[in-house]
């Protein structure tokens, strides 16, 4: 039922052990149908002893105790729903079967839902891998796999698992940084897969003490701070004016040597070494300009 982790007696679900409550509601029914007997049957006259008085309440207080002692072990568990039995503190197991079930009175009675539970985290400010301040939120779902875990090892399992979430998103979101510019390694913006099952991986890990199992876990919102959102913002429009710049020149470079291999192989015009120059940076100015070009009619001989 228990093993020894890390120094912390830790719990194991296993099922319990209850009584259909169908049945147990016909021996109920049975029980006020002899009450009723009892009572209109044997209801002694109005001159009857005292000692017939007194027969006669303890011949109805038998059957009507034990249709209170029926009554109070009734139970009912609803479809993704677990109740953890307990005698005197000590765990007794988990009743999952669906249903009106019924055990000793004694018998303590939690019921837990086994259903998922859905989380959309608060923003949290954290710092990335490289120092950078942004704001980060999550969506997760989740539901309990271990009742007896989710009971008895963590104190408020649902609170538990908001904090966890929290921690989670920390540790995760301070791995990588937000954004890589030369598209080195996982980013936070950029490999939203990873991140998201980096982020389901330590949640799971985080929240197996409590019996808890994530099914799913994504990243909802990711910006940079507010302080910073401007700078960074600046940046990442140079890095984009670059980037086009770069593939501006080398389509150019590649379109200029199309051209001279063209007039070369076709023999319509011998360009020397130094006319060749001068094409060459013509041709990149009309190519890699921001503004249209205005064109020069040459008049005279090309020489």
């Amino acid at each position: 039922m228990s093993v020894e982790l890390k120094g912390m007696k830790t719990s194991r679900e296993y099922a319990g052990s209850s009584f259909s409550g169908y049945l147990m509601l016909l021996v109920l029914l049975l029980l006020i149908v002899l009450v009723v007997w009892d009572f209109t049957s044997n209801l002694p006259p109005s001159g009857a002893t005292k000692f017939d008085k007194l027969l006669f309440l303890g011949l109805l207080m038998g059957p009507l105790l034990a249709s209170i002692f029926v009554a109070a072990g009734f139970f009912m568990i609803q479809p993704n729903q677990a109740t953890v039995l307990t005698l005197f503190g000590e765990y007794k197991g988990t009743e999952r079967t669906e249903g009106l079930r019924w055990v000793w009175p004694w018998i303590g009675r939690k019921k837990i839902s086994a259903r998922a539970h859905n989380i959309h985290s608060e923003r949290v400010k954290i710092n990335d891998k490289r120092g950078n301040p942004i704001e980060i939120a999550c969506n997760v779902v989740w539901r309990v796999a271990d009742t007896a875990q989710a009971s008895f090892d963590v104190d408020d399992y649902k609170q538990f698992v908001n904090i966890q979430i929290e921690a989670g998103l920390r540790t995760v979101g301070s791995r990588h940084p937000y954004d890589d510019f030369e598209n080195e390694e996982v980013t936070l913006r950029g490999s939203g897969d990873v991140v998201n099952h980096e982020l389901l991986v330590e949640l799971n890990d985080r929240l197996k003490v409590a019996g808890i199992l994530v099914d799913e876990a994504g990243l909802t919102h990711l910006a940079y701070a507010p302080e910073i959102a401007g700078a960074m913002l600046r940046r990442q429009q140079a890095d984009a004016v670059i980037a086009a710049r770069q593939k501006v020149v080398i389509g150019a470079v590649g379109m200029v040597e199309d051209a001279l291999a063209k007039l070369a192989n076709d023999g319509i015009v011998d360009l020397d070494d130094e006319r060749k120059a001068a094409m060459v940076s013509n041709l990149m100015v009309v190519l890699c300009g921001d503004r249209e070009a205005s064109p020069v009619v040459n008049a005279g001989s090309l020489y």
